[in-house]
This record gives structure tokens, C-alpha cells and sequence, in this order.
């Protein structure tokens, strides 16, 4: 069920970033969360967009969130920069966490441009636990980069702030070259960082990396018809190449929860009974994906010919 806050306040915090502080009205206890957490933010005329929860998991009086404004995007963050303004109402919906933090001796936490609004509850996690850890920030320019400032006088000397236009490009190579026992690495940024650390990350221990995208990761797979069984009814239903299994569910008036519809936030997820997804989302881990339990419906497909589905 969502809810309905208030934008308390909205201001920029870099060059075509903006923060908001959405709170619920009156006394409200707003639900719990942790580090990596996103929340839905419903916009009207059926834009539906995720976006990093990036304040203090025990202040649950609001929610802050950092907005890129994507000139290129599908209007989401077009929206939030030019029409949302203090004392409107948003619906909201999760939060849903695909991106936890998980335990570990020390950790390193890889940011690109806006990637580091779900690494700032972590960072402040790994140092309230008493963690090593270390945060790399990358930018094109520091007036891009988001809290950088506060960032690097909160917690001196463990955080790298690199500026494109100064430094370069993330010196990835020196930073992942060699795997290191007992570290786990966090990265969220553009889609070319991320395949560059996850080649770079190809010799560390499974589980090591964690990466989380804001848009959907490449893949050249075909499509190819298949079909699936509603294990609660037994109802089989086609799906044909140019539709996705949402979008046929949805035309047989079977309810799935789902927003993003690119693979991205994990709202969709639905359990695989028999059969093997041919997995295409940005969500599951590998070892998820080699179990085979889930599936995003809205678009991964079937190595099989047919999958039973959990509904």
C-alpha cells in the first residue's frame, strides 16, 4: 500500500542535482529500511520512477532522496526538477531493498555521479560498525558531484573525491587489480563503470562485488515464444516474442505488482516453480540467477519451453 507525503523541502545540492525531504503528515512513523533501499516515487500521468533512499535509515520522520535531472531520460526527473515544489503531496511505495549491505572485515564503496546516493547510508553503516572501509567518488566535475564536500570533512582521509575534469577517469585498475580476503566492494554509478568493475572484479571470490544500476544492463539475447503455467489455476497462457510474461499476465487480468518495467527495481519478482528463466533484469545476483528460484516478469523470459509460475 503506498503512501501520501509532503514535500517538506526540495533544494539543489549540485549541478543538476536536487534533494528531497518527503515527510509524512502529522506523527507518522514512516516504514523502516535499510542501507541500499530505493523507494517507488509516483508521479501521475503514469510515471512511476526509483530512487536511492539516502539519509539516516533510524530517522524515520522522512525520506530524503538525490535527483539527477537525466535530460535524456523518460521524463521522471524532469518532472521532480521542474514541476515538484515544497508543500506538494507524492505518492510512495516500498521501500524494497535489493542492494543490502551485507557483514564484512572491510569494505570498498565505488561511486559514479549520482551512484552515491545508496552508498551514503552505507558508508555511515560500515563506520558506526567500526568496518574498515574506504569510498572511491568519481564525477565529471566536483560542482556534479553530490555531497562530496560534506563527505570528505565527515570522514577524513577515507574518502577519494575524483573529479573527471582533474583527475581522469576511476583509476579502476589499481583499485581491483588485486583481490583482497576478507573485502567486499559496492558500486553504483553509469553503466560503463560498472562493466569495467564487474571485468576488473572477475578474479575476486564470488559474492564480492555488489553493484546496483539505475538503468537496465545490455543484454543480446533473442526472444523466442514460450509459455506459462499458473501453478495456482493450472491456466496456461502464451507468451509470443514481441510481448513480455507482464504483459500478457496483465492481459489475462492477473495481478502483478510491477513499475519500473525495465528490470531495474525488483517490484515484479515471481517465483519460478519448474522450468529455467532466461534471466534479463539487473536485479538478481548470479548465484540467484543460477538457482532459478524468481524471475522479473516484466522482462526476463524461459530457456525452457515453458515456466511454472508462483501465482
Amino acid at each position: 500500500m503506498n503512501l501520501e507525503l509532503v514535500v517538506a523541502a526540495k533544494k539543489p545540492v549540485a549541478d543538476g542535482v536536487v534533494l528531497l525531504d518527503l515527510r509524512p503528515r502529522g506523527c507518522l512513523s514512516l516504514p523502516q529500511w535499510q542501507p541500499g533501499a530505493h523507494i517507488d516515487l509516483v508521479l501521475g500521468n503514469g510515471l512511476v520512477r526509483q530512487y536511492s533512499l539516502c539519509g539516516d535509515p533510524a530517522d524515520r520522520s522522512r525520506y530524503l532522496l538525490a535527483v539527477l535531472r537525466e535530460p535524456r531520460g523518460r521524463g521522471g526527473s524532469r518532472h521532480v526538477h521542474d514541476r515538484l515544489a515544497a508543500g506538494d503531496m507524492v505518492e510512495v511505495g516500498g521501500p524494497r531493498n535489493h542492494f543490502p549491505l551485507v557483514a564484512a572485515e572491510r569494505y570498498l564503496f565505488l561511486a559514479g555521479g549520482i551512484g552515491i546516493t545508496p552508498l551514503l547510508p552505507m558508508v555511515a553503516a560500515a563506520d558506526a560498525r567500526g568496518a574498515a572501509w574506504r569510498l572511491v567518488y568519481g564525477g565529471r566535475t566536483r560542482a556534479a558531484m553530490a555531497f562530496h564536500a560534506d563527505l570528505a570533512n565527515r570522514f577524513p582521509g577515507r574518502v577519494v573525491v575524483c573529479p573527471q575534469d582533474e583527475t581522469g577517469l576511476l583509476d579502476l585498475e589499481a583499485e581491483l587489480s588485486t583481490p583482497r580476503p576478507g573485502t567486499v566492494v559496492y558500486c553504483c554509478g553509469p553503466e560503463p563503470m560498472l562493466a569495467a568493475v564487474e571485468r576488473a572484479c572477475a578474479g575476486w571470490p564470488p559474492g564480492a562485488l555488489h553493484v546496483e544500476r539505475f538503468a537496465p544492463k545490455p543484454h543480446g539475447g533473442t526472444a523466442e515464444a514460450f509459455e506459462v503455467e499458473l501453478a495456482g489455476s493450472g491456466r496456461v497462457l502464451s507468451v509470443p516474442a514481441d510481448r513480455t510474461v507482464l504483459q500478457v499476465l496483465e492481459a489475462a487480468g492477473v495481478l502483478v505488482l510491477s513499475s519500473c518495467e525495465e528490470g531495474t527495481c525488483g517490484t515484479c519478482e515471481t517465483g519460478v516453480l519448474e522450468g529455467v528463466p532466461d534471466h534479463r533484469d539487473s536485479v538478481l545476483t548470479d548465484a540467484e540467477r543460477a538457482e532459478g528460484r524468481s524471475l522479473m516478469v516484466c522482462v526476463s523470459r524461459s530457456r525452457t519451453p515453458r515456466l511454472v509460475l508462483d501465482l
